[in-house]
Formats: C-alpha cells, structure tokens, sequence
C-alpha cells in the first residue's frame, strides 16, 4: 500500500529522501521546488538539483515563488494528497498549506531538535564542536522547526569530519527515516513526541563574514570553522606569493602541537599558528582552480616560515 504524496524540496540533501520514497513505492503526484536560478560561467537558468531529478522521472514540478495567494494554496490542495514530505524547501509553508494533506506535513530536518532550528544546522553543529548531529523527522507546525517530533537518528561528528561528509551522512539518514515514518503513519502507529522547551538553539544562516579566517582563536576552534563551511562557501586566508596577494581556501585541516604567533606561517609546509596550537592545511583550493592537497598546491610555491597571514 502506498501513499499520495506532495515532495518539496530543492538542493542535494533532498534529491536521496525523493529517491528513496519512490523506490517505497509511493505515489508523487507533484513535486514543489525553487525556481530555476543562474548559475555557471554562461549564467543560465538551471533546475534546482530536486527539480531535475523528478523531471527524469516524468513527475510534474511547480516552482511557485510563494504559496501565500488563494491561488497557489487552492492549486496545492487540488493534489488532495495522503501527506506532503518537505526537505530543505526554502518557503514558509502558510497555515492553509500545511492543512491541505489528509495527515499533514513531514520534514526531514538536519539536527537533534530542538538543538539548531532554523537555516543552517549542519554547519553550526561542526563550528560549535557538537559531538553529534542527527535527524529528526517532524509533523509541521506554523512555527520555525517547532512542531513535534516523530523519529530521531543520530550520528558523530569526528574531528575531521566537514560539513559536506556530514550532509551526505544525514541525507541518507533523513531518507530511510523518514521511510519509516510514513510505514509507521500508514499503519497507524506513528508517534509524535512534543519539542522540549529546554536546550532550544536557532542556526542562524551562515554569513560570507565569518569565512575569512580568524587566527587569533585557538586550533580547536579554527578547524571547527573550516570544516562547518567546508566546501560552502569555503574558510579563506590570504597570503604573498611572489609579491601578489594570493587568497587561499582551507577545505580541510588537522589541528598540530605547534606554537608560533597567531597567524603567522611555521614551517614549509604551510603550518599555521592559532592563538592556541597550529593547523596543518591538508585540502585547499586556489582562485579558478579545484580543491587539492598540500603537495600540489605547494608545486611551484615558495612559502617563508615567519610570513604572517
């Protein structure tokens, strides 16, 4: 027996909990996505990943820039869907939208709620040094991430681990959870649990502010960073190279038992003092170019220990 079911969603973490409900067998009769945005050297107009993947797979998709209007909410309910499923959407879903399903709306959201409500979980569980991070699939509710919960994972955060290997991780947590939701609201037995009030924390969005990299706080803290906005939207550095300025992307780092002044390079190999401790870049990306490990983006460079940064 399978559901009807609308799907919103639109970047990458979405596209594996799409998959995975169709493979359950379950009915999609409309996928809601973002509009296609710019995007590449030709600036053209490209399909959210969410949107091209139902496109290969014959399913209709609405790009709605609101569903505020009577229009677009009348439109909505005209699916008379089971359930809606929404992973990482992008639109505030007005009460008349969640209302529209016989059993309402489910989201797929990437943290331990009610730890990291809001924008970006993922990143502000790495750059606080969580130990863990998760899933918890949740009936919706008008306010931000508030509604109760259904199903919780959970997974760690190692040392080394970025923010894309954490996504990825929890892509395919958030699918095979909320699989089982919808196995468990089909046969009448899924429970809804209500929100603590206590350990509530909000992942605000992430601002281009805080990628340029500050030195000046302990290692610990400066790989956190790195690795939370790893590949996106990438912790950078400046430095000389032959007497131009170079801006250099750390994509992932290990922390060293060396000390120098804050900032400054200590060795050849690009080790870079913290307030407290070093880091040893071991991916970096230069402007124009891929990501690559130290001895590449070394060929060619001279680097002075002493240089500050």
């Amino acid at each position: 027996m399978s559901l009807r079911l609308i799907f919103m969603g639109t970047p990458d973490f979405s596209v594996g909990v799409l998959k995975s409900l169709v493979d359950a067998g379950h009915e999609i009769c409309a996928v809601y996505s973002q509009p296609p945005r710019k995007s590449g050297r030709g600036m053209k107009l490209r399909p959210s990943p969410v949107h091209a993947f139902a496109e290969s797979l014959d399913i209709p998709v609405l790009t709605s820039k609101s569903l505020k209007d009577i229009e677009a909410q009348t439109e909505f309910a005209a699916f008379k869907a089971d359930a809606a499923v929404v992973v990482a959407y992008g639109l505030l879903l007005p009460q008349a939208v969640l209302d529209a399903p016989k059993h309402g709306c489910f989201n797929v959201h990437a943290s331990l709620l009610p730890r990291w409500r809001g924008a970006a979980p993922i990143q502000r569980a790495i750059m606080s040094g969580d130990a863990k991070s998760g899933v918890t699939i949740m009936q919706m509710e008008a306010g931000l991430d508030t509604g109760p919960m259904c199903l919780v994972g959970e997974t760690a955060i190692t040392a080394d681990m970025t923010a894309q290997e954490l996504h990825d991780e929890l892509s395919i947590l958030g699918a095979d959870l909320m699989v089982k939701a919808l196995d468990q609201l089909q046969a009448g037995t899924l429970k809804r649990t209500t929100q603590p009030e206590e350990g509530v924390t909000y992942a605000r969005k992430i601002d281009k502010a805080e990628a340029r990299i500050d030195f000046n706080r302990p290692a610990s803290n400066v790989v956190a960073n790195i690795h939370g906005l790893s590949p996106f939207p990438g912790s950078w550095f400046e430095m000389l190279v032959e007497g131009k300025t170079l801006r250099v992307k750390l994509l992932k780092v290990q922390s060293v038992q060396k000390s120098g002044l804050a900032g400054e390079i200590i060795d050849d190999q690009l080790t870079i003092a913290c307030a407290d401790g070093a880091i040893k870049p071991l991916i970096l990306q230069r402007p124009g170019k891929g990501a690559m490990d130290l001895m590449a983006f070394l060929n060619g460079i001279t680097v002075t220990p002493g240089t500050r940064v």
